[in-house]
């Protein structure tokens, strides 16, 4: 990210929850509280990944992860804040990669262009025989919504490696004359953002399937960010 790893430009902290996780135990320990954050988060994820999804339980975790319950509590206030630490864990990563992504341009809207495509096929929804370590889970879709309608400020603070992207690149639009001036581009990021996530994990409102018969959906949805309905 381009602000600061403790603070953003906004004066937010942008410490994530496994780095807080680790925090809560004395510096001498840190590379051991690391190291048993990161096997609760592996085995969360290896039960968010199966047929559990949300509905595993602490003790499930705990035993895949063959650490203790007293461990689990020194690292994590419950179940809600390692699901948290897993999905900004997945978030971070498809930041990651959607920076790596527009590399390969320096032109503003294919950039844009690239983070739209790029990022909707990060969330469509992994099959099982083929989940990789980190990413969107399907059961990520359901915690998203939550943690957007009942937790804006946390939802705001996860998401912050991906908004960040996606903010400079419609700063270096807006500045190259690419798009509409006066878009308040924080909220217009936040706006695509959840465009892209919740049309690719899921069936539309309108019952359409994600996958339709002809065309790419990430291509579809790219285009309709760019015309809009109106005809010219």
């Amino acid at each position: 990210m381009a602000a600061d790893r403790g603070t953003t430009k906004a004066g937010r902290s942008s410490v994530s929850r496994r780095e807080l996780a680790v925090a809560r135990v004395l510096d001498p320990a840190r590379e051991r509280a690391e190291s048993k954050v990161q096997a609760f988060l592996d085995a969360a994820l290896e039960l968010v990944n199966s047929d559990s999804g949300q509905e595993f339980t602490v003790q499930e975790v705990i035993e895949r992860s063959g650490q203790s319950l007293r461990s689990f509590y020194q690292h994590f206030n419950g179940k809600y804040e390692l699901l948290l630490a897993l999905f900004e864990d997945a978030v971070h990563t498809a930041g990651a990669q959607m920076r790596e992504a527009i590399a390969a341009s320096d032109d503003p809207v294919q950039r844009l262009h690239i983070f739209a495509v790029e990022y909707y096929r990060v969330c469509q929804p992994t099959p099982k025989a083929r989940t990789q370590k980190k990413g969107f889970a399907p059961a990520f879709a359901s915690f998203a919504q939550q943690l957007l309608t009942e937790h804006a400020q946390e939802a705001s603070h996860a998401f912050l490696p991906l908004t960040s992207v996606l903010v400079e690149l419609l700063d270096d639009a807006a500045a190259a004359g690419k798009i509409r001036a006066g878009l308040d581009h924080p909220r217009t990021a936040g706006v695509i953002l959840q465009a892209i996530m919740f049309n690719a994990f899921a069936t539309t409102i309108a019952g359409v399937p994600v996958q339709p018969k002809s065309g790419d959906p990430a291509e579809q949805l790219w285009d309709l960010f760019v015309h809009g309905i109106v005809s010219a």
